[in-house]
Formats: C-alpha cells, sequence, structure tokens
C-alpha cells in the first residue's frame, strides 16, 4: 500500500510543480519518488503476505512491482531532449505516466476482482490521454481514438465476465472463488462464458492474437517514449494480473480454460513473428515483435507449476530491458535522421559504436539468443511446457522463434555491414546510463538467472 501511496503523492507533487513551471524539477522529483516507492519494495519482500482489503502485498506482488517501477525509471530517463522539443506541458507527461504505473502496481497486487478492474482502468485511462497527447499529429489522434475504441470492447468482455463469476460464487475474492471450485458438487453453467470472457478481456490487455488488432498500430502512432512504456511495463503488468487470476483463482478449472488458451498462444506466435517479417519500420516491427512475445509469456499458463511464476517474472524482466533498449536508440536515430525505417540504422556502428553494441545485445535476447536473459526466458518457458510432453507444441514454438531470428538480425546487419549516412549520432548521458544499466541486466540474467530465478 505504501508503494501505492507514495507514486500517487509523487503524481500530484509533479503535477503542481508543473502549476509553477519548474520544469527542470520534474525529472528529480519523479526519479526521488520511484526510489522511494523501490525502497518500500524492498523493504517488504520476505514478510508475510499483507491483506489490504481487496489488496495483498506478498512475493509476486513485490517482485513485478519491482520490475515496474525500474522499468518506468529508466524510461523516465529517457525523457532528456524529447518532451521539451515536444510540448510545454511536460508535467502532464510525467504525471499520467505515474497514474498508469499505480493503476499498474493495483493490477499486480489486487486479490478482488473489483480491484483488478479498477486498477486496469486507471492504468488504461491514462495510456488513452498518452497515445494521443500529440494533438497536432494526425497518427497520435489515430493510435489514442483506436486505443480508446478497442479498450472499452476489451474492458466490456472483462466487465461482463467478472458479473457471470460473481453472479455464479456470488463473490470477487479470489480465495473465495477458488474455494467455490474446489468444494462445489457442480459449477454453475455461468461460470464458464464468465471464465472465458476475462481471458478474452485480458488477451487484448496484453496484445494477444487474434485480440491484437489495435497493437501495431497504436504503437506507431503514440510517441515513442510512450510506446516503450506500453510495449514493456504496461505488458508486464498485464501478464501478472494474467498469472495471478488464471494461476491462482481459476487453477482448479486449468482443464477447461488450457484449451482455448493454447489456441491463443499458437495464433499469437504464428501471427506476430510473421507479420513482423514483412515490415519495412522498426517500430512497427517492434510491435508486432511484442505480440510474438506475448504468445511466449503465455506459455507459463498452459502448464501451470510452481515455477509459473518465476518463468513469468524473468522473461518479463528480460522483454523489458531488451526492449527499453530497442525504443532508446529508436528514439535517438529518429531524433537523428527523422525516420524509423530500417534504412535509418545503416552503418550505425560506424557512426556510434557503443550505441550499436548496445542495440546488438538487444536484438540478441530478443531473438533468444544464449548468454542473455531472452535465451534464459525462452528456456524456461519451454522447459515448463515439456513437464507435460507437449513437443508438438514446443516444436512449433521453436520454428516461430527461428522466423524470429530473420527480422532481429536484419536490424543486426543493417548496423554493422551496410553503408549509411557520414553524420554523427550522439547520446546524451542520461541514453547512456539507461542503455548501460539495461545492457548490463539482459547480460547478467542470462549469465546468472540464478539471481531473480526463486524470487516468488
Amino acid at each position: 500500500m505504501n508503494i501505492i501511496i507514495t507514486i500517487s503523492i509523487t503524481a500530484f507533487i509533479v503535477l503542481y510543480a508543473g502549476l509553477f513551471k519548474a520544469n527542470k524539477a520534474l525529472l528529480p522529483l519523479t526519479v526521488v519518488g520511484l526510489l522511494t516507492a523501490l525502497g518500500f519494495t524492498f523493504c517488504a519482500w520476505n514478510g508475510n503476505a499483507v491483506h489490504f482489503g481487496m489488496m495483498q502485498t506478498d512475493n509476486f506482488a513485490l517482485a513485478f512491482s519491482g520490475i515496474c517501477i525500474i522499468g518506468t525509471l529508466l524510461i523516465f530517463l529517457l525523457t532528456q531532449n524529447y518532451f521539451h522539443a515536444k510540448s510545454d506541458n511536460i508535467a502532464e507527461y510525467y504525471t499520467l505516466i505515474l497514474f498508469a504505473l499505480a493503476g499498474m502496481i493495483m493490477m499486480v497486487s489486487y486479490k478482488n476482482m473489483a480491484m483488478l478492474f479498477v486498477g486496469l482502468e486507471i492504468m488504461s485511462v491514462s495510456l488513452y490521454i498518452l497515445a494521443g497527447i500529440r494533438k497536432k499529429d494526425f497518427a497520435s489522434n489515430e493510435a489514442s481514438l483506436k486505443y480508446f475504441l478497442m479498450g472499452a470492447f476489451s474492458t466490456g468482455f472483462l466487465l461482463f465476465g467478472i458479473t457471470l463469476i460473481y453472479g455464479a460464487t456470488g463473490s470477487f475474492d479470489l480465495d473465495k472463488i477458488q474455494a467455490y471450485l474446489v468444494n462445489s458438487q457442480a459449477i454453475s453453467p455461468i461460470f464458464y462464458p464468465g471464465v472465458i470472457l476475462m481471458m478474452i478481456g485480458l488477451s487484448f490487455k496484453v496484445g494477444a492474437a487474434p485480440f491484437h488488432f489495435w497493437t501495431p498500430d497504436v504503437y506507431e502512432g503514440a510517441p515513442s517514449l510512450i510506446t516503450t512504456f506500453m510495449s514493456t511495463v504496461v505488458k508486464t503488468a498485464g501478464f501478472a494480473a494474467f498469472l495471478r487470476l488464471f494461476a491462482g483463482a481459476l487453477a482448479p478449472l486449468h482443464d477447461f480454460w488450457a484449451a482455448p488458451l493454447m489456441v491463443i498462444v499458437c495464433l499469437t506466435l504464428f501471427i506476430g513473428n510473421v507479420t513482423a517479417l514483412f515490415q519495412k519500420n522498426f517500430k512497427r516491427m517492434l510491435a508486432y515483435s511484442s505480440i510474438s512475445h506475448a504468445g511466449y509469456l503465455l506459455f507459463s499458463l498452459i502448464v501451470l507449476t510452481k515455477n509459473s511464476g518465476n518463468n513469468v517474472l524473468v522473461y518479463a524482466a528480460a522483454y523489458t530491458f531488451a526492449s527499453i533498449i530497442a525504443f532508446a536508440v529508436l528514439i535517438l536515430v529518429k531524433q537523428k535522421t527523422g525516420s524509423d525505417s530500417f534504412e535509418s540504422f545503416n552503418g550505425l556502428a560506424k557512426r556510434n559504436p557503443l550505441i550499436a553494441l548496445c542495440l546488438t545485445v538487444a536484438m540478441l535476447s530478443l531473438a533468444g539468443i544464449p548468454l542473455t536473459a531472452g535465451f534464459i526466458g525462452k528456456y524456461l518457458m519451454f522447459l515448463n511446457v515439456m513437464t507435460e510432453y507437449k513437443t508438438l507444441l514446443v516444436a512449433f514454438a521453436i520454428l516461430n522463434a527461428l522466423v524470429g531470428f530473420y527480422y532481429y538480425f536484419r536490424v543486426i546487419a543493417a548496423m554493422w555491414f551496410k553503408d549509411g549516412a557520414e553524420t554523427e549520432l550522439s547520446a546524451p548521458a542520461q541514453y547512456k546510463v539507461v542503455l548501460l544499466v539495461s545492457v548490463a541486466i539482459t547480460l547478467i540474467l542470462g549469465i546468472y538467472p540464478a539471481i531473480i530465478l526463486n524470487l516468488i
């Protein structure tokens, strides 16, 4: 609870600082607030699960809260020379991102479905505004409208599912819902469509196929920094909420919902990877890449084990930090060239070897090459599914991963083996900090995954 309070107070302080045009104080205030929230996360670690009415603070919630806070902190460090060039209302950017983060902390900490809905809506409303915050940019307006319309539909599915489950069990509480499934002689017929509707609603939020239609257009049209936030921290919180519900309260009904989930996984992997092959725009490629990674993250729910939570944590951390590197380099390249096509990365290694090396590590991690966190994440997911010998599913996922090699290595080839503009590309100090920290985390988790492997 201290984490949410700290983030919310920070958001209000930043907003008031903006009223007095104290723009230089916004980033320091935000960083202090997030570091304080991260401190509360560490202080509460390894204690017994603490219940706050409709929320609970356990190691699961704290681990995912920590990743969300660290990811958001790194994204805020990318604001140097970004907001100032695009808008005079900088405080609103900061405040909306912080409110979205507060909603995400609720999503990973809920023990009552009403709180899941509240946290999801706090996050979503903030993101609707952030996606379209460039009022004079047609692409940003289009992204906001599409995100709002599709988000409203997904919220409707989710809310209808919650209603049906409440009608069957008489409770929103996850423990009581699980007890109902375990102890009931005959489960109410309306419970089953409620589960499917909740799966559809959450699949919309995490961008899983066939509910992914909004993702590429919204990611491409939204400001790059907001896209970074949506494709990393927001996705991590969405999967934590997915996991807490389906691997916890709905686990006794696993045989029922595992089959439709497997269909979603296969479609997500196939559509995400194959469509990414044909993209000529780096940002749009990352959007389809995020769809494919949603499929790998859902692997943890096909076979439920005691390590499912840890597997998602490792994969989410690997994906988050690699994607932050990719989007940070994209922002730098686009600011210099005005383009986010693959050709704009040609010869990047000659212009700035450090940036090219960092992006190479990110691409290798997203592709799942050994000695990176991405490899460990994929390995754990495949190992989890193989506990029940689902060899065909693993083979299908490996084939899709091989497809992913092409478009990730296409970026690496452009940077190191193609000639491009001779103009020098420099990175501000804050960008270098973000890139080096993210690369360090990616490599350390790839070599010593035990650091976070057994946290939950």
